[in-house]
Protein backbone atom coordinates (compact mmCIF):
# COMPACT_ATOMS: atom_id res chain seq x y z
CA UNK A 1 0.00 0.00 0.00
CA UNK A 2 1.20 3.51 -0.73
CA UNK A 3 2.76 5.19 2.27
CA UNK A 4 1.21 8.48 3.21
CA UNK A 5 3.55 11.48 3.08
CA UNK A 6 1.61 13.06 5.95
CA UNK A 7 2.62 10.74 8.80
CA UNK A 8 6.15 11.96 9.53
CA UNK A 9 7.90 14.89 11.15
CA UNK A 10 9.28 16.63 8.06
CA UNK A 11 8.51 20.33 7.88
CA UNK A 12 6.21 21.14 4.96
CA UNK A 13 7.54 23.54 2.34
CA UNK A 14 5.41 26.08 0.43
CA UNK A 15 4.25 24.39 -2.75
CA UNK A 16 4.89 27.26 -5.12
CA UNK A 17 8.64 27.47 -4.42
CA UNK A 18 9.45 24.04 -3.07
CA UNK A 19 12.53 22.17 -4.15
CA UNK A 20 13.52 18.91 -2.49
CA UNK A 21 16.54 20.37 -0.65
CA UNK A 22 15.24 23.85 0.18
CA UNK A 23 16.66 25.14 3.49
CA UNK A 24 19.25 22.37 3.66
CA UNK A 25 23.01 22.89 3.72
CA UNK A 26 25.82 20.71 2.45
CA UNK A 27 29.55 20.68 3.17
CA UNK A 28 31.40 18.75 0.49
CA UNK A 29 34.75 17.06 0.92
CA UNK A 30 36.49 14.50 -1.26
CA UNK A 31 38.29 14.33 -4.62
CA UNK A 32 37.09 17.19 -6.82
CA UNK A 33 36.52 15.06 -9.95
CA UNK A 34 34.16 12.85 -7.93
CA UNK A 35 32.35 15.71 -6.19
CA UNK A 36 31.83 18.00 -9.20
CA UNK A 37 28.46 16.46 -10.02
CA UNK A 38 27.52 16.15 -6.34
CA UNK A 39 27.97 19.89 -5.81
CA UNK A 40 26.16 20.86 -9.00
CA UNK A 41 23.17 18.57 -8.52
CA UNK A 42 22.63 19.40 -4.85
CA UNK A 43 22.59 23.11 -5.71
CA UNK A 44 20.08 22.49 -8.49
CA UNK A 45 17.89 20.63 -5.98
CA UNK A 46 17.90 23.60 -3.62
CA UNK A 47 20.70 23.04 -1.11
CA UNK A 48 23.22 25.66 -0.06
CA UNK A 49 26.58 24.06 -0.85
CA UNK A 50 30.05 24.76 0.46
CA UNK A 51 32.78 23.03 -1.56
CA UNK A 52 36.30 22.05 -0.72
CA UNK A 53 35.96 21.20 2.94
CA UNK A 54 37.88 18.37 4.61
CA UNK A 55 36.38 14.98 5.36
CA UNK A 56 33.06 13.60 4.24
CA UNK A 57 29.96 15.05 2.61
CA UNK A 58 27.30 16.17 5.10
CA UNK A 59 23.81 17.22 3.95
CA UNK A 60 21.22 18.29 6.50
CA UNK A 61 19.52 21.11 8.34
CA UNK A 62 16.07 21.95 9.60
CA UNK A 63 14.25 18.76 10.58
CA UNK A 64 17.00 16.50 9.22
CA UNK A 65 20.04 15.11 10.93
CA UNK A 66 22.98 15.19 8.51
CA UNK A 67 23.03 12.53 5.82
CA UNK A 68 26.69 11.57 5.48
CA UNK A 69 28.48 10.33 2.38
CA UNK A 70 32.01 9.54 1.36
CA UNK A 71 33.30 9.18 -2.18
CA UNK A 72 36.58 7.69 -3.34
CA UNK A 73 38.17 6.11 -6.40
CA UNK A 74 38.67 2.74 -4.72
CA UNK A 75 40.21 1.15 -1.67
CA UNK A 76 43.62 2.26 -0.43
CA UNK A 77 46.41 0.34 -2.12
CA UNK A 78 44.23 -0.91 -4.99
CA UNK A 79 46.00 1.19 -7.62
CA UNK A 80 42.69 2.81 -8.55
CA UNK A 81 43.39 6.47 -8.06
CA UNK A 82 41.77 8.35 -10.94
CA UNK A 83 39.45 8.04 -13.93
CA UNK A 84 41.96 6.25 -16.14
CA UNK A 85 42.87 3.56 -13.62
CA UNK A 86 39.22 3.08 -12.61
CA UNK A 87 38.22 2.55 -16.25
CA UNK A 88 41.11 0.12 -16.70
CA UNK A 89 40.30 -2.08 -13.71
CA UNK A 90 36.52 -2.28 -14.04
CA UNK A 91 36.42 -3.33 -17.70
CA UNK A 92 35.19 -0.01 -19.11
CA UNK A 93 38.27 0.28 -21.32
CA UNK A 94 37.72 -3.26 -22.58
CA UNK A 95 34.05 -2.69 -23.46
CA UNK A 96 34.53 0.75 -25.00
CA UNK A 97 37.46 -0.61 -26.99
CA UNK A 98 35.59 -3.51 -28.58
CA UNK A 99 34.69 -1.54 -31.68
CA UNK A 100 38.41 -0.67 -32.07
CA UNK A 101 39.72 -4.19 -31.48
CA UNK A 102 41.74 -3.18 -28.40
CA UNK A 103 41.04 -1.54 -25.02
CA UNK A 104 40.59 2.23 -25.11
CA UNK A 105 39.86 4.71 -22.40
CA UNK A 106 36.87 7.00 -22.66
CA UNK A 107 38.14 10.55 -23.02
CA UNK A 108 35.26 11.79 -20.83
CA UNK A 109 35.19 11.32 -17.05
CA UNK A 110 32.42 8.76 -17.21
CA UNK A 111 33.03 6.93 -13.92
CA UNK A 112 33.56 10.15 -11.97
CA UNK A 113 30.22 11.36 -13.31
CA UNK A 114 28.43 8.11 -12.46
CA UNK A 115 29.99 8.08 -9.00
CA UNK A 116 28.78 11.62 -8.38
CA UNK A 117 25.20 10.79 -9.36
CA UNK A 118 25.25 7.65 -7.19
CA UNK A 119 26.57 9.71 -4.26
CA UNK A 120 23.65 12.14 -4.63
CA UNK A 121 21.30 9.14 -4.68
CA UNK A 122 22.73 7.90 -1.40
CA UNK A 123 22.28 11.29 0.25
CA UNK A 124 18.69 11.68 -1.00
CA UNK A 125 17.81 8.13 0.05
CA UNK A 126 19.11 8.82 3.55
CA UNK A 127 16.90 11.90 3.85
CA UNK A 128 13.86 10.03 2.49
CA UNK A 129 14.41 7.34 5.10
CA UNK A 130 14.61 9.95 7.86
CA UNK A 131 11.49 11.73 6.63
CA UNK A 132 9.64 8.42 6.79
CA UNK A 133 10.65 7.87 10.40
CA UNK A 134 13.80 5.85 9.87
CA UNK A 135 17.12 6.39 11.65
CA UNK A 136 19.92 8.58 10.32
CA UNK A 137 22.31 6.34 8.41
CA UNK A 138 25.98 5.81 8.95
CA UNK A 139 28.34 7.17 6.32
CA UNK A 140 27.29 5.87 2.89
CA UNK A 141 30.37 5.31 0.74
CA UNK A 142 30.35 5.33 -3.06
CA UNK A 143 33.48 4.33 -4.96
CA UNK A 144 34.31 4.70 -8.62
CA UNK A 145 35.25 1.05 -8.95
CA UNK A 146 31.78 -0.07 -7.86
CA UNK A 147 30.23 2.54 -10.14
CA UNK A 148 32.33 1.08 -12.96
CA UNK A 149 31.14 -2.45 -12.25
CA UNK A 150 27.54 -1.21 -12.38
CA UNK A 151 28.11 0.43 -15.78
CA UNK A 152 29.49 -2.82 -17.26
CA UNK A 153 27.14 -5.14 -15.36
CA UNK A 154 25.26 -6.27 -18.47
CA UNK A 155 28.47 -7.05 -20.35
CA UNK A 156 29.86 -8.83 -17.30
CA UNK A 157 26.66 -10.87 -16.99
CA UNK A 158 26.94 -11.93 -20.63
CA UNK A 159 30.58 -12.94 -20.12
CA UNK A 160 29.49 -15.27 -17.31
CA UNK A 161 26.49 -16.82 -19.11
CA UNK A 162 25.96 -20.48 -19.96
CA UNK A 163 26.19 -19.86 -23.72
CA UNK A 164 28.11 -17.59 -26.11
CA UNK A 165 26.95 -14.27 -27.53
CA UNK A 166 24.39 -14.35 -30.34
CA UNK A 167 26.86 -12.25 -32.38
CA UNK A 168 30.57 -12.84 -31.90
CA UNK A 169 32.13 -9.57 -30.71
CA UNK A 170 34.50 -8.19 -33.34
CA UNK A 171 35.75 -4.73 -34.30
CA UNK A 172 33.51 -2.46 -36.33
CA UNK A 173 30.38 -0.39 -36.27
CA UNK A 174 28.80 2.91 -37.22
CA UNK A 175 28.89 5.79 -37.89
CA UNK A 176 28.73 5.88 -41.66
CA UNK A 177 30.32 8.47 -43.95
CA UNK A 178 28.51 10.04 -46.89
CA UNK A 179 30.06 10.95 -50.24
CA UNK A 180 30.20 14.61 -49.21
CA UNK A 181 31.95 13.94 -45.92
CA UNK A 182 29.06 13.79 -43.42
CA UNK A 183 29.47 11.32 -40.56
CA UNK A 184 26.07 10.01 -39.50
CA UNK A 185 24.34 7.55 -37.21
CA UNK A 186 21.53 5.27 -38.37
CA UNK A 187 18.78 4.01 -36.08
CA UNK A 188 15.76 1.77 -36.41
CA UNK A 189 14.23 -0.99 -34.31
CA UNK A 190 12.47 -2.47 -37.35
CA UNK A 191 14.25 -4.95 -39.65
CA UNK A 192 11.91 -3.94 -42.46
CA UNK A 193 12.95 -0.30 -42.18
CA UNK A 194 16.61 -1.37 -42.05
CA UNK A 195 16.24 -3.33 -45.28
CA UNK A 196 14.21 -0.59 -47.00
CA UNK A 197 16.84 2.05 -46.16
CA UNK A 198 19.69 0.06 -47.66
CA UNK A 199 17.66 -1.05 -50.68
CA UNK A 200 16.96 2.61 -51.42
CA UNK A 201 20.73 3.11 -51.55
CA UNK A 202 21.14 0.02 -53.78
CA UNK A 203 23.11 -2.03 -51.27
CA UNK A 204 23.69 -5.75 -52.05
CA UNK A 205 20.96 -7.97 -50.63
CA UNK A 206 23.41 -10.30 -48.89
CA UNK A 207 25.09 -7.34 -47.13
CA UNK A 208 21.70 -6.06 -45.97
CA UNK A 209 20.83 -9.45 -44.50
CA UNK A 210 24.24 -9.96 -42.89
CA UNK A 211 24.28 -6.47 -41.40
CA UNK A 212 20.99 -6.57 -39.51
CA UNK A 213 21.98 -8.96 -36.74
CA UNK A 214 25.17 -7.15 -35.62
CA UNK A 215 23.28 -3.84 -35.93
CA UNK A 216 20.43 -5.20 -33.79
CA UNK A 217 22.78 -6.54 -31.11
CA UNK A 218 25.22 -3.62 -30.99
CA UNK A 219 23.58 -2.33 -27.79
CA UNK A 220 24.38 -5.66 -26.17
CA UNK A 221 27.84 -6.35 -27.55
CA UNK A 222 29.31 -2.80 -27.81
CA UNK A 223 30.49 -3.53 -31.35
CA UNK A 224 28.91 -4.02 -34.76
CA UNK A 225 31.01 -5.85 -37.37
CA UNK A 226 29.01 -4.79 -40.43
CA UNK A 227 29.79 -6.01 -43.94
CA UNK A 228 32.26 -3.61 -45.56
CA UNK A 229 29.79 -3.24 -48.43
CA UNK A 230 27.42 -1.17 -46.27
CA UNK A 231 30.10 1.40 -45.49
CA UNK A 232 31.09 1.50 -49.15
CA UNK A 233 27.47 2.04 -50.21
CA UNK A 234 27.09 4.94 -47.80
CA UNK A 235 30.26 6.56 -49.18
CA UNK A 236 28.78 6.53 -52.70
CA UNK A 237 25.82 8.77 -51.82
CA UNK A 238 25.57 12.41 -50.72
CA UNK A 239 23.96 13.31 -47.42
CA UNK A 240 20.81 14.63 -49.10
CA UNK A 241 20.22 11.27 -50.78
CA UNK A 242 20.85 9.40 -47.53
CA UNK A 243 18.31 11.57 -45.71
CA UNK A 244 15.82 10.92 -48.49
CA UNK A 245 16.33 7.15 -48.18
CA UNK A 246 15.79 7.36 -44.42
CA UNK A 247 12.58 9.36 -44.79
CA UNK A 248 11.16 6.86 -47.29
CA UNK A 249 12.09 3.81 -45.20
CA UNK A 250 11.11 5.24 -41.78
CA UNK A 251 14.62 4.61 -40.51
CA UNK A 252 16.30 7.63 -38.93
CA UNK A 253 19.68 9.22 -39.53
CA UNK A 254 21.48 11.90 -37.52
CA UNK A 255 24.54 13.91 -38.48
CA UNK A 256 27.24 13.76 -35.83
CA UNK A 257 27.24 17.21 -34.24
CA UNK A 258 30.44 18.78 -32.87
CA UNK A 259 30.62 19.90 -29.26
CA UNK A 260 30.82 23.52 -30.36
CA UNK A 261 27.34 23.28 -31.87
CA UNK A 262 25.91 21.75 -28.72
CA UNK A 263 27.59 24.40 -26.57
CA UNK A 264 26.02 27.15 -28.68
CA UNK A 265 22.50 25.81 -28.13
CA UNK A 266 22.95 24.61 -24.52
CA UNK A 267 20.15 26.11 -22.43
CA UNK A 268 21.69 25.25 -19.05
CA UNK A 269 18.56 23.35 -18.02
CA UNK A 270 18.57 20.94 -15.09
CA UNK A 271 19.20 17.33 -16.10
CA UNK A 272 15.80 16.39 -14.68
CA UNK A 273 12.60 18.12 -13.63
CA UNK A 274 11.02 17.66 -10.21
CA UNK A 275 7.64 19.31 -9.70
CA UNK A 276 5.12 19.00 -6.89
CA UNK A 277 1.63 18.74 -8.29
CA UNK A 278 -0.85 21.53 -7.54
CA UNK A 279 -3.10 22.17 -4.54
CA UNK A 280 -5.76 19.95 -6.04
CA UNK A 281 -3.27 17.07 -5.79
CA UNK A 282 -2.89 16.98 -2.01
CA UNK A 283 -1.89 13.54 -0.78
CA UNK A 284 -4.47 11.31 0.78
CA UNK A 285 -4.20 9.81 4.24
CA UNK A 286 -3.63 6.28 2.99
CA UNK A 287 -2.26 3.87 5.55
CA UNK A 288 1.49 3.55 5.78
CA UNK A 289 3.32 0.33 5.08
CA UNK A 290 4.04 -1.83 8.09
CA UNK A 291 7.62 -2.18 6.84
CA UNK A 292 9.77 0.54 8.36
CA UNK A 293 12.84 2.03 6.68
CA UNK A 294 16.26 1.09 8.02
CA UNK A 295 19.60 2.83 7.64
CA UNK A 296 20.73 0.42 4.93
CA UNK A 297 17.29 0.11 3.27
CA UNK A 298 15.74 3.60 3.49
CA UNK A 299 13.08 2.77 0.88
CA UNK A 300 11.82 -0.35 2.66
CA UNK A 301 8.03 -0.32 2.68
CA UNK A 302 7.73 1.63 -0.58
CA UNK A 303 6.38 0.13 -3.81
CA UNK A 304 7.64 1.02 -7.28
CA UNK A 305 5.66 0.08 -10.39
CA UNK A 306 8.01 -0.04 -13.37
CA UNK A 307 6.86 -0.21 -16.96
CA UNK A 308 10.33 -0.15 -18.43
CA UNK A 309 11.99 -1.41 -21.59
CA UNK A 310 15.65 -2.08 -22.36
CA UNK A 311 18.06 -0.27 -19.98
CA UNK A 312 17.10 3.20 -18.79
CA UNK A 313 13.94 2.65 -16.71
CA UNK A 314 14.80 -0.93 -15.63
CA UNK A 315 18.15 0.26 -14.25
CA UNK A 316 16.50 3.15 -12.42
CA UNK A 317 14.03 0.75 -10.76
CA UNK A 318 16.81 -1.77 -10.04
CA UNK A 319 18.67 0.82 -7.96
CA UNK A 320 15.49 1.75 -6.10
CA UNK A 321 15.14 -1.95 -5.30
CA UNK A 322 18.68 -2.07 -3.94
CA UNK A 323 17.67 0.75 -1.58
CA UNK A 324 14.82 -1.37 -0.23
CA UNK A 325 11.80 -0.64 -2.44
CA UNK A 326 9.52 -3.41 -3.63
CA UNK A 327 9.66 -3.28 -7.44
CA UNK A 328 6.85 -4.67 -9.60
CA UNK A 329 7.48 -4.78 -13.33
CA UNK A 330 4.60 -4.22 -15.74
CA UNK A 331 5.28 -6.56 -18.64
CA UNK A 332 3.29 -7.29 -21.81
CA UNK A 333 1.30 -10.51 -22.20
CA UNK A 334 3.77 -13.35 -22.46
CA UNK A 335 6.37 -11.44 -20.44
CA UNK A 336 9.22 -9.17 -21.41
CA UNK A 337 10.63 -10.52 -24.70
CA UNK A 338 14.11 -9.49 -23.54
CA UNK A 339 14.00 -12.28 -20.95
CA UNK A 340 14.96 -14.56 -23.83
CA UNK A 341 17.75 -12.40 -25.24
CA UNK A 342 20.96 -14.44 -25.51
CA UNK A 343 23.20 -15.35 -23.83
CA UNK A 344 21.26 -17.03 -21.02
CA UNK A 345 21.89 -18.26 -17.49
CA UNK A 346 19.56 -21.04 -16.40
CA UNK A 347 17.32 -20.26 -19.39
CA UNK A 348 16.97 -16.52 -18.64
CA UNK A 349 18.86 -13.72 -20.36
CA UNK A 350 21.95 -12.85 -18.36
CA UNK A 351 21.67 -9.21 -19.42
CA UNK A 352 18.03 -9.07 -18.38
CA UNK A 353 18.93 -10.48 -14.96
CA UNK A 354 21.59 -7.80 -14.47
CA UNK A 355 18.87 -5.13 -14.39
CA UNK A 356 15.79 -7.04 -13.25
CA UNK A 357 16.74 -9.70 -10.73
CA UNK A 358 14.60 -9.64 -7.61
CA UNK A 359 11.70 -7.79 -9.20
CA UNK A 360 8.14 -9.08 -9.22
CA UNK A 361 6.25 -9.08 -12.52
CA UNK A 362 2.65 -8.57 -13.59
CA UNK A 363 1.54 -9.06 -17.20
CA UNK A 364 -0.70 -6.26 -18.44
CA UNK A 365 -1.79 -5.32 -21.95
CA UNK A 366 -1.77 -1.52 -21.69
CA UNK A 367 -3.75 -1.30 -24.95
CA UNK A 368 -6.70 -3.18 -23.43
CA UNK A 369 -9.19 -1.06 -21.39
CA UNK A 370 -9.70 -3.81 -18.79
CA UNK A 371 -5.95 -4.15 -18.22
CA UNK A 372 -5.52 -0.39 -17.96
CA UNK A 373 -8.12 -0.44 -15.20
CA UNK A 374 -6.08 -3.13 -13.49
CA UNK A 375 -2.96 -0.98 -13.84
CA UNK A 376 -4.73 1.96 -12.22
CA UNK A 377 -5.64 -0.32 -9.31
CA UNK A 378 -1.97 -1.14 -8.87
CA UNK A 379 -1.08 2.55 -9.09
CA UNK A 380 -3.54 3.29 -6.29
CA UNK A 381 -1.44 1.15 -3.95
CA UNK A 382 1.99 2.28 -5.16
CA UNK A 383 4.39 5.05 -4.24
CA UNK A 384 6.13 5.41 -7.61
CA UNK A 385 5.04 4.76 -11.18
CA UNK A 386 8.05 4.74 -13.53
CA UNK A 387 8.03 4.22 -17.29
CA UNK A 388 9.98 4.98 -20.46
CA UNK A 389 7.26 4.56 -23.09
CA UNK A 390 7.53 6.38 -26.38
CA UNK A 391 6.76 10.12 -26.20
CA UNK A 392 3.03 10.78 -26.08
CA UNK A 393 2.12 7.13 -25.36
CA UNK A 394 1.11 7.71 -21.74
CA UNK A 395 -1.17 10.62 -22.65
CA UNK A 396 -2.70 8.60 -25.49
CA UNK A 397 -3.54 5.79 -23.04
CA UNK A 398 -4.71 8.26 -20.35
CA UNK A 399 -1.94 7.03 -18.08
CA UNK A 400 -0.07 10.31 -17.71
CA UNK A 401 0.45 12.07 -14.37
CA UNK A 402 -2.74 14.10 -14.71
CA UNK A 403 -4.75 10.92 -15.24
CA UNK A 404 -3.18 8.94 -12.38
CA UNK A 405 -3.07 11.72 -9.75
CA UNK A 406 -6.81 11.36 -8.96
CA UNK A 407 -6.23 7.62 -8.52
CA UNK A 408 -3.33 8.21 -6.11
CA UNK A 409 -2.71 11.83 -5.06
CA UNK A 410 0.51 10.83 -3.26
CA UNK A 411 2.06 9.21 -6.32
CA UNK A 412 5.53 10.06 -7.59
CA UNK A 413 5.05 9.82 -11.35
CA UNK A 414 8.38 9.31 -13.13
CA UNK A 415 9.20 9.36 -16.83
CA UNK A 416 12.63 8.55 -18.25
CA UNK A 417 12.82 9.58 -21.88
CA UNK A 418 15.16 10.71 -24.61
CA UNK A 419 14.98 14.44 -25.20
CA UNK A 420 12.71 16.02 -22.54
CA UNK A 421 11.15 18.14 -25.33
CA UNK A 422 14.24 20.37 -25.32
CA UNK A 423 15.53 19.78 -28.87
CA UNK A 424 13.59 20.80 -31.96
CA UNK A 425 13.44 18.16 -34.69
CA UNK A 426 15.19 15.65 -32.45
CA UNK A 427 15.77 12.17 -33.87
CA UNK A 428 14.73 8.95 -32.15
CA UNK A 429 15.68 9.19 -28.46
CA UNK A 430 18.08 6.25 -28.25
CA UNK A 431 21.55 6.16 -26.73
CA UNK A 432 23.61 6.36 -29.91
CA UNK A 433 21.40 8.98 -31.55
CA UNK A 434 21.63 11.20 -28.46
CA UNK A 435 25.40 10.70 -28.43
CA UNK A 436 25.50 11.76 -32.08
CA UNK A 437 23.25 14.80 -31.64
CA UNK A 438 24.97 16.16 -28.50
CA UNK A 439 28.62 15.78 -29.46
CA UNK A 440 29.20 12.93 -27.01
CA UNK A 441 30.84 10.97 -29.80
CA UNK A 442 33.41 13.71 -30.23
CA UNK A 443 34.05 13.98 -26.49
CA UNK A 444 34.43 10.21 -26.02
CA UNK A 445 37.56 10.14 -28.23
CA UNK A 446 40.63 12.37 -28.02
CA UNK A 447 41.82 14.74 -30.71
CA UNK A 448 43.04 13.11 -33.89
CA UNK A 449 40.45 10.32 -33.80
CA UNK A 450 37.10 10.17 -35.60
CA UNK A 451 34.31 11.62 -33.40
CA UNK A 452 32.31 8.39 -33.23
CA UNK A 453 29.77 7.53 -30.53
CA UNK A 454 30.89 4.85 -28.13
CA UNK A 455 29.04 1.57 -28.63
CA UNK A 456 29.11 1.07 -24.88
CA UNK A 457 25.67 2.24 -23.73
CA UNK A 458 26.99 5.32 -21.97
CA UNK A 459 23.81 7.38 -21.90
CA UNK A 460 21.33 4.56 -21.32
CA UNK A 461 23.20 3.69 -18.12
CA UNK A 462 23.83 7.26 -17.02
CA UNK A 463 20.22 8.09 -17.93
CA UNK A 464 19.07 5.26 -15.67
CA UNK A 465 21.15 6.72 -12.84
CA UNK A 466 19.55 10.11 -13.43
CA UNK A 467 16.14 8.43 -13.33
CA UNK A 468 16.82 7.00 -9.86
CA UNK A 469 18.12 10.38 -8.72
CA UNK A 470 14.96 12.10 -9.96
CA UNK A 471 12.66 9.57 -8.25
CA UNK A 472 14.49 9.96 -4.94
CA UNK A 473 14.25 13.75 -5.24
CA UNK A 474 10.54 13.32 -5.96
CA UNK A 475 10.01 11.09 -2.94
CA UNK A 476 11.75 13.62 -0.72
CA UNK A 477 9.72 16.50 -2.15
CA UNK A 478 6.54 14.47 -1.56
CA UNK A 479 7.52 14.01 2.07
CA UNK A 480 8.27 17.73 2.48
CA UNK A 481 5.20 19.16 0.70
CA UNK A 482 2.51 16.54 1.27
CA UNK A 483 1.75 16.47 -2.46
CA UNK A 484 2.19 14.07 -5.30
CA UNK A 485 5.14 14.81 -7.58
CA UNK A 486 5.98 14.46 -11.26
CA UNK A 487 9.63 13.89 -12.21
CA UNK A 488 11.22 13.52 -15.61
CA UNK A 489 14.74 12.58 -16.63
CA UNK A 490 16.26 12.05 -20.04
CA UNK A 491 19.21 10.82 -22.04
CA UNK A 492 19.78 14.45 -23.03
CA UNK A 493 20.06 15.39 -19.35
CA UNK A 494 22.56 12.57 -18.85
CA UNK A 495 24.59 13.83 -21.82
CA UNK A 496 24.57 17.36 -20.41
CA UNK A 497 25.91 16.10 -17.07
CA UNK A 498 28.62 14.00 -18.70
CA UNK A 499 29.68 16.65 -21.20
CA UNK A 500 29.54 19.69 -18.91
CA UNK A 501 33.34 20.20 -18.70
CA UNK A 502 33.79 19.77 -22.47
CA UNK A 503 30.88 22.10 -23.23
CA UNK A 504 32.37 24.76 -20.95
CA UNK A 505 35.65 24.50 -22.84
CA UNK A 506 33.85 24.74 -26.18
CA UNK A 507 31.82 27.76 -25.04
CA UNK A 508 35.03 29.68 -24.28
CA UNK A 509 36.59 28.83 -27.62
CA UNK A 510 39.04 26.32 -26.15
CA UNK A 511 39.52 22.87 -27.69
CA UNK A 512 36.80 20.75 -26.06
CA UNK A 513 38.57 17.46 -26.82
CA UNK A 514 41.37 15.81 -24.88
CA UNK A 515 44.80 15.73 -26.57
CA UNK A 516 45.77 12.99 -29.02
CA UNK A 517 46.55 9.66 -27.37
CA UNK A 518 44.65 10.51 -24.20
CA UNK A 519 43.88 7.37 -22.12
CA UNK A 520 45.39 4.98 -24.64
CA UNK A 521 46.68 1.93 -22.73
CA UNK A 522 50.22 0.66 -23.38
CA UNK A 523 50.70 -2.76 -24.97
CA UNK A 524 52.82 -5.31 -23.12
CA UNK A 525 53.88 -8.78 -24.23
CA UNK A 526 50.90 -10.39 -22.50
CA UNK A 527 48.33 -7.64 -22.06
CA UNK A 528 47.88 -3.92 -21.49
CA UNK A 529 48.65 -1.40 -18.78
CA UNK A 530 47.02 1.97 -18.18
CA UNK A 531 48.97 4.83 -16.61
CA UNK A 532 47.07 7.25 -14.46
CA UNK A 533 46.24 10.52 -16.19
CA UNK A 534 48.97 12.28 -14.20
CA UNK A 535 51.60 9.71 -15.18
CA UNK A 536 50.60 9.12 -18.80
CA UNK A 537 52.93 11.66 -20.45
CA UNK A 538 56.01 10.39 -18.61
CA UNK A 539 55.03 6.73 -19.10
CA UNK A 540 55.26 7.00 -22.89
CA UNK A 541 59.02 7.47 -22.56
CA UNK A 542 59.36 3.82 -21.59
CA UNK A 543 59.05 1.01 -24.15
CA UNK A 544 57.14 -1.81 -22.44
CA UNK A 545 56.07 -3.74 -25.53
CA UNK A 546 58.54 -6.55 -24.91
CA UNK A 547 57.84 -6.81 -21.20
CA UNK A 548 55.22 -8.84 -19.41
CA UNK A 549 52.59 -6.78 -17.65
CA UNK A 550 54.02 -7.35 -14.19
CA UNK A 551 57.51 -6.22 -15.21
CA UNK A 552 56.15 -3.21 -17.08
CA UNK A 553 54.24 -2.08 -14.01
CA UNK A 554 57.32 -2.58 -11.82
CA UNK A 555 59.40 -0.42 -14.17
CA UNK A 556 56.90 2.46 -14.21
CA UNK A 557 56.35 2.29 -10.46
CA UNK A 558 60.10 2.25 -9.94
CA UNK A 559 60.24 5.64 -11.63
CA UNK A 560 57.48 7.01 -9.38
CA UNK A 561 54.68 6.59 -11.91
CA UNK A 562 51.24 5.13 -11.30
CA UNK A 563 49.76 2.50 -13.60
CA UNK A 564 47.59 -0.61 -13.41
CA UNK A 565 46.80 -3.65 -15.51
CA UNK A 566 43.88 -3.30 -17.89
CA UNK A 567 41.08 -5.85 -17.49
CA UNK A 568 40.48 -7.40 -20.90
CA UNK A 569 38.55 -10.52 -19.82
CA UNK A 570 35.47 -9.45 -17.86
CA UNK A 571 35.11 -12.89 -16.30
CA UNK A 572 38.45 -12.28 -14.53
CA UNK A 573 36.81 -9.52 -12.47
CA UNK A 574 35.32 -12.19 -10.18
CA UNK A 575 38.73 -12.69 -8.57
CA UNK A 576 40.30 -9.26 -8.99
CA UNK A 577 41.78 -8.16 -5.61
CA UNK A 578 41.80 -4.51 -6.70
CA UNK A 579 38.01 -4.22 -6.36
CA UNK A 580 36.35 -2.91 -3.20
CA UNK A 581 33.46 -5.38 -3.31
CA UNK A 582 33.00 -8.98 -4.45
CA UNK A 583 31.18 -10.06 -7.58
CA UNK A 584 28.73 -12.83 -6.71
CA UNK A 585 26.21 -15.05 -8.48
CA UNK A 586 22.44 -14.76 -8.32
CA UNK A 587 19.97 -17.64 -7.97
CA UNK A 588 20.27 -18.36 -11.72
CA UNK A 589 24.05 -18.40 -11.67
CA UNK A 590 24.40 -15.03 -13.40
CA UNK A 591 27.17 -12.66 -12.24
CA UNK A 592 25.93 -10.00 -9.83
CA UNK A 593 27.98 -6.87 -9.11
CA UNK A 594 28.14 -5.43 -5.58
CA UNK A 595 25.80 -2.62 -4.58
CA UNK A 596 27.26 0.76 -5.54
CA UNK A 597 27.01 2.01 -1.94
CA UNK A 598 28.33 0.59 1.32
CA UNK A 599 27.72 1.74 4.88
CA UNK A 600 30.66 2.51 7.15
Amino acid sequence: MASSPTAHTAVRRPLDTARPLDALRCDIGGPEPLTRVVSDHLRRLGATVRDGGPGDIALGGGEFAPALARTAWGTTGSGIEDEATAQAVTGVMAVHGRRHGAPRGLAVDYLATATGVLTVQGLLAGLVGQARGGPPARVRTTTADRAGLLTVSQYLAAAGADEPEAVEPAPGGPPFLSADGVLFELETLDPGAWAAFWRALEAPADAIRAGWRPFQFRYATACAPFPVDLHEVARRHPWARIRQAAARSEAEVCRLRPLAERAAEDDGADPWSVRALGPDRAASAAGRSAIAPTEDLPLAGLTVLEAGRRIQAPLAAHLLGLLGARVIRIEPPGGDPLRGMPPACDGISARWLALNRGKEAVEIDIKAPRDRTRLRELVAEADVFLHNWAPGKAAELRLDAEHLAPVNPSLVYAYTGGWADRIDDAPMGTDFMVQARTGAGEAAHPAGEPPVPSLMTLLDVLGGLHGTEAVLAGLLLRERTGHGVRVESSLLGAADTLLAPALRRAATGADPRRPAGFRHPLRTSDGWIAPSDGSAAAATAYDVTGMCTEDALDQLRGHGLTATAVTTDLSALHHDPRLSGPIGRDAHGAPAVPDPWSLA
